[in-house]
């Protein structure tokens, strides 16, 4: 299913949600008439937690179904909020703390910022038990935003080679295909909300770009 709505007039929703396929990441603020749709949507569990004492979710945190990296700015009572649902959550040992923008993960691998440390790179590892790959996409190191990745598929910044197109494809183990969202935006993972059951993008986000997304997300034409 995809659905398309702005948060309060704001069309980058990859920024403030984060979303994987046992959970979804809300500001604790967020009206009921966007949590319905989200969980509409998505078919998860949602946390309500700012992060960070932020409303930022999505470029604070990275993760996939086995765990979730969070800033270190992160406060401990937002940390015991995600515990509480059995999640397994952990911090990133880094001086870059946009977590969201640097990491793109799914539960087959992660491509990572190359400047993340040593220690970063064993914790993203062995919390998200997957295959960690240093790499730039589209000639950008905020592989986070430059690409949207589900079980499903992924969806990659339009000036991404197509090498870069097959390191997608490798890492992450699922079809990759260039595109953009709200009318031409090229950072589609900072403007997207998607996990295998659903996609959510801005109301900008043209016919033409919902079908490459439902072909990318292989979500069979069902759009709201």
């Amino acid at each position: 299913m995809i659905q398309r709505f702005d948060i309060d007039g704001n069309p980058n929703l990859g920024v403030s949600i984060l979303a994987k396929d046992n959970v979804a990441i809300v500001s604790q603020g967020l009206q009921d008439s966007y949590l319905k749709n989200i969980e509409e949507t998505l078919s998860v569990p949602i946390i309500k937690t700012p992060i960070c004492g932020s409303n930022l979710a999505g470029a604070l945190m990275a993760g996939n179904s086995n765990g979730l990296l969070v800033s270190p700015y992160v406060f401990s009572h937002e940390l015991d909020i995600i515990r509480e649902h059995d999640i397994n959550v952990e911090i990133m040992p880094d001086k870059l703390t946009a977590i969201g923008n640097i990491i793109v993960a799914n539960d087959n691998g992660a491509i990572i910022n190359p400047d993340l440390s040593n220690r970063a790179k064993k914790v993203i590892r062995d919390t998200l038990d997957v295959e960690v790959v240093p790499s730039s996409i589209a000639g950008l190191d905020i592989v986070g935003s430059a690409v949207a990745a589900t079980n499903k598929g992924a969806l990659v910044h339009p000036d991404a080679s197509e090498e870069e197109l097959d390191l997608v494809e490798d890492v992450l183990g699922v079809p990759a295909e260039i595109g953009t969202v709200n009318r031409g935006v090229k950072l589609v993972g900072a403007c997207i909300i998607a996990n295998s059951n659903g996609v959510i993008v801005g109301n900008k986000t043209t016919g033409p770009e919902l079908a490459r997304i439902d072909q990318v997300f292989n979500l069979f034409g069902e759009s709201l």
